[in-house]
């Protein structure tokens, strides 16, 4: 029996029943431009959270998530007290990480203040693009905690601002396409 050579995320998926997680994510998500800044914060958490873990625990607790993180306003996560920071630590339903937990807080106040600047989180990604990789890098590591190479690649990769979510061949990248990712953009 010939085992495929999964190389991509479209590869892997392929290999998945319909009702997967990853398949799911991989058709209806990945790749595509979000339009605003509270989506653009619950995906920069959802990626910090899956660091050191599978993707595939963030994508069956991202129901979990939203709900534990009230739906990732970011004027309210801002404003989370100690008394959320414990309530956090405590969900099962999410990933229970000290760090991971006041990144969020941390990275929904100095997004607040990149909206004062720029008007938008989304505005502000906007302003530094096109970056290669490691501009990237450098640019959230100033700006957020808890960003590293991985977690600010696969953020702006699944979010449309670096090429390599989808292969040509794959269907949903005409899909996706068709939203107009920046990457796209000459």
């Amino acid at each position: 029996m010939d085992i495929p050579v999964i190389k991509t995320y479209c590869d892997y998926v392929k290999t998945l029943g319909s009702d997967n997680v990853h398949k799911l994510y991989h058709d209806n998500e990945y790749g595509f431009p979000l339009q605003s800044d509270d989506e653009l914060f619950a995906r920069l958490v959802l990626e910090i959270n899956q660091a050191g873990l599978s993707w595939d625990t963030i994508l069956k607790k991202k129901e979990n998530f939203f709900k534990a993180y009230d739906n990732f306003e970011i004027k309210k996560v801002a404003k989370y007290s100690d008394k959320h920071i414990e309530r956090l630590l405590n969900d099962a339903g999410i990933i229970r990480n000290r760090l991971k937990v006041h990144a969020a807080i941390e990275n929904a106040k100095r997004i607040l203040q990149l909206q004062k600047e720029f008007g938008s989180f989304k505005k502000w990604i906007e302003h530094h693009h096109p970056l290669i990789k490691e501009d990237w890098v450098k640019l959230f590591k100033k700006h957020f905690k808890f960003t590293g190479g991985e977690i600010v690649n696969e953020f702006l990769m699944s979010t449309g601002y670096l090429p390599g979510a989808h292969v040509e061949t794959c269907p949903v990248y005409r899909k996706a396409a068709k939203q107009k990712p920046r990457w796209m953009e000459k």
